[in-house]
């Protein structure tokens, strides 16, 4: 309206009467259409009952008119006596006969009312008025006129109405010899106006019913809107809530779905719901993606402080002077050697795993045979296991098993979780690994003897610098890394990787390779630190 009107002055005085909540707004517009449509009712309905009414007075007036016709052309019929009496004498100018006179209009030897006047008062309940021409057809000036007027008082609710109706007929006259025969006929016409009727007090009647009815009507209208405005603003408030709850950081907020609402509500509020589901998803995302890197810094810097310590002691000893013996310092320095690999290798595994979370590193994917990487693992790792009196097997098939992969870094899964079953395998144990064909794809099973995991560490072991809650144990050697890359490497190749262990009995982890993998923008990833499968197994 302001746009429309910005400088009417009377609009601009007349907003400030205005709800300003849409729920109150849609409250009076409900309510103004509803009154709008009564005052069309009250406006047009009576002018329609009116009409109707008078049509039904008029063809109920006919009808009595065509029964006092009836009465009179009786009567008529009766005086004319066998055609010796005649309606109209052949005078100049004729006239109606004493007979027929008398028989319409004389009172009898009662002094009770004439017949005409009977009529009028008891059958026709109008003025009557009975015309007789001379002629068969009601044309030019009647012989005569009687007239009976309505003398009796109205009934209650009974009005007089401006409404008259006539009936015509033809009555045969009394027989003479100068018309060759042949008796002439007569018109008489029979007219009721004036009548009485109830059609006043049946509109009147009606017009207070329906303005009851109409007020009844607006009550309920303004009741009914208030309940469906409030009922279809009470989802958009919610949402408003919801809306500002997630502005202000409440990301928990939903709005409540009412199963008996409109669907279109319930559909943004399903919508909504989802949006922020997703939101919430992607702020927890967020927050554990920077909780690990807070914590991921922490660990690197831990792992990075030791050797560095270490070395700087061992610097500060040899240039102090402090170690004079050559074997000494032989081994300090051998000491050195060995904090000086570690740092590499541990720079070496960062870097590879920073370069397979950034996507800096493309698989080279082809179709080449699997057993080759196994095999290959396998003779890498066999001089570590027979040093500690571990029997290593690979179980695979002897036929050539050709599946889409990368060769060099599946190698370098398979080698590490060798070697992973190595390290916790003790004296006498034994390491199988497994090849074989899935319905969608392949298989790759590790499966040890040794120490086992206790279930409390299982979700935490493909966590970056996760070693274990026993400092003492075999656990807590190593970075920790091992497992993360191979997670990568096997989510690179659309794949999935498990573990499943018990103390005492063994770890057997599975990786599972799809044989046509998803695009890597398509593939649903789990949180950091998740697990595909994590459910210990009997061994």
């Amino acid at each position: 309206m302001r746009r429309l009107f910005p400088d009417v002055p009377a609009l601009t005085g007349a907003r400030r009467f205005l709800p300003r909540s849409f729920r109150a707004r849609l409250a009076v517009v409900i309510s103004a259409v509803v009154a709008f449509a009564l005052i069309l009712v009250l406006a047009i309905l009576p002018r329609l009952l009116d009409s109707y009414f008078a049509e039904q007075e008029t063809q109920s007036l006919k009808g009595r008119a065509a029964a006092v016709q009836q009465l009179i052309g009786t009567l008529i019929s009766l005086n004319v006596r066998g055609g010796l009496v005649p309606i109209i004498e052949q005078t100049n100018p004729p006239r109606l006969s004493a007979p027929i006179a008398s028989a319409l209009t004389g009172s009898d030897e009662a002094g009770d009312q004439s017949f005409l006047s009977v009529q009028a008062q008891l059958v026709a309940q109008a003025n009557l008025t009975v015309s007789i021409y001379s002629t068969a057809r009601p044309t030019g000036t009647p012989v005569a006129v009687l007239q009976a007027p309505l003398t009796s008082s109205p009934g209650a609710g009974l009005t007089r109405e401006n409404v008259s109706v006539s009936s015509t007929f033809a009555i045969r006259d009394a027989y003479w010899s100068q018309f060759s025969g042949t008796a002439p006929l007569r018109a008489v016409v029979v007219t009721l106006s004036s009548p009485f009727t109830y059609r006043a007090e049946t509109l009147q009647t009606l017009f207070t019913v329906l303005i009851a009815v109409a007020v009844l009507a607006l009550f309920v209208g303004i009741v009914a809107a208030a309940i469906v405005a409030d009922r279809l603003t009470t989802p958009i408030r919610r949402l408003t809530s919801a809306s500002r709850a997630l502005a202000e950081g409440d990301f928990s907020a939903r709005v409540a779905i009412d199963r008996s609402g409109t669907p279109e509500i319930n559909e943004m509020a399903n919508a909504f719901n989802r949006m922020a589901d997703e939101l919430e998803r992607s702020i927890e995302f967020i927050r554990h993606d920077r909780d690990r890197s807070r914590d991921f810094l922490a660990d690197v810097s831990h792992e990075l402080r030791t050797p560095i310590a270490a070395l700087r002691m061992y610097n500060e000893l040899l240039q102090n002077g402090a170690v004079e013996e050559a074997a000494t310092r032989a081994e300090f320095l051998e000491t050195s050697r060995v904090q000086i690999e570690r740092l590499d290798w541990l720079a070496s595994n960062l870097l590879e795993l920073s370069k397979l979370d950034s996507g800096l590193i493309a698989l080279d994917v082809r179709p080449d045979d699997l057993r080759t990487v196994i095999q290959s693992a396998i003779e890498q790792a066999r001089p570590g296991a027979d040093r500690k009196g571990i029997t290593l097997v690979a179980d695979v098939p002897l036929t050539p098993f050709r599946f889409p992969h990368d060769p060099p870094r599946l190698g370098q899964v398979v080698g590490n979780l060798v070697g992973n079953a190595i390290k916790f395998t003790p004296t006498g144990g034994r390491v199988t690994v497994t090849l074989s064909a899935t319905q969608d794809g392949a298989r790759i099973r590790v499966q040890d003897t040794g120490i086992g995991i206790a279930p409390e560490e299982l979700p935490h072991v493909f966590e970056r610098f996760y070693r274990g809650s026993r400092a003492n144990d075999v656990r807590a050697s190593g970075s920790g890394l091992g497992l993360a890359i191979a997670r990568s490497i096997v989510e690179m190749h659309g794949g999935r990787i498990s573990i499943a262990s018990r103390p005492g009995q063994g770890t057997q982890v599975d990786v599972f390779l799809p044989r046509h993998p998803e695009p890597p923008e398509v593939m649903e990833s789990s949180l950091p630190g998740s697990l595909p499968v994590n459910t210990p197994v009997a061994q």
